[in-house]
């Protein structure tokens, strides 16, 4: 019996009651008309959608993680980098800067678009600005603790090179936040948004989240499939 069913055989008959939405499946029953989009409108009506600095940054990241994502799994799946650089170290290196150099094209892409295009008034106050420098603060945090406690081939996918970790890393600050490198990034895009006063950086860095966010769908199912063939192999030793 479903929890749905439950319910409905704890109403006296011939009572009907309203049926109370719950915290996912309720959302469908939610008349978005009535939704106050006031604040979207006025981002939006902000932003020149066809510039060229803004298709160019909205290229750099969905490419970045789209690139890591397959090169790393042709990796995994037929060494070949490994064979080339003689090494899967030296053949993580390599893709480690190549990422590197990917993120910088992206942030440099971004951040011209945001002097492109106009600021917003409403956000050109200190309290935004303050917040903007703290958010920066949090996700270079974020960003450097994350990679001090993975290390270089543990933050550039070294596990699809075959150079696995011996345990997980609980540690700061992944005691506190899944996938604390990519959250960080995300915050200091919207930190370096909130300073410029840009609609056009706060866009960006959501679509920046939303990019990150199906990354993470991928890569966590995969790393786990990877460790656990490791496992597995370790019991038949």
């Amino acid at each position: 019996m479903s929890d749905g069913d439950a319910a409905g055989n704890r109403n006296p008959a011939g009572k009907k009651h309203p049926v109370l939405l719950d915290c996912c499946g309720g959302l469908n029953n939610v008349d978005y008309s009535k939704m106050d989009l006031t604040f979207m409108e006025e981002v939006l009506k902000h932003i020149n959608f066809n510039d060229s600095s803004f298709c160019i940054a909205v290229i750099a990241i969905i490419f970045n993680p789209l690139f890591w994502n397959v090169v790393a799994r042709w990796e995994h799946r037929t060494r070949r980098l490994s064979r080339l650089f003689g090494s899967p170290y030296l053949a993580c290196y390599c893709l480690g800067f190549v990422i590197i150099l990917l993120n910088a094209c992206r942030s440099h892409s971004m951040t011209i678009a945001m002097k492109a295009q106009a600021k917003w008034e409403v956000m050109v106050r200190t309290d935004v600005f303050y917040t903007g420098i703290a958010l920066m603060v949090l996700g270079t945090l974020l960003v450097v603790s994350s990679f001090l406690a993975l290390g270089f081939t543990g933050t550039f996918l070294g596990d699809y090179f075959g150079i696995l970790m011996d345990e997980k890393v609980t540690g700061f600050p992944f005691n506190i936040i899944e996938n604390p490198m990519y959250w960080g990034s995300t915050a200091n895009y919207l930190g370096l948004a909130l300073i410029g006063a840009s609609p056009v950086g706060l866009v960006l860095t959501a679509i920046v989240a939303v990019a990150y966010k199906v990354a993470v769908r991928f890569e966590g199912p995969f790393t786990g499939q990877i460790y656990q063939e490791r496992s597995q192999r370790r019991k038949h030793e």
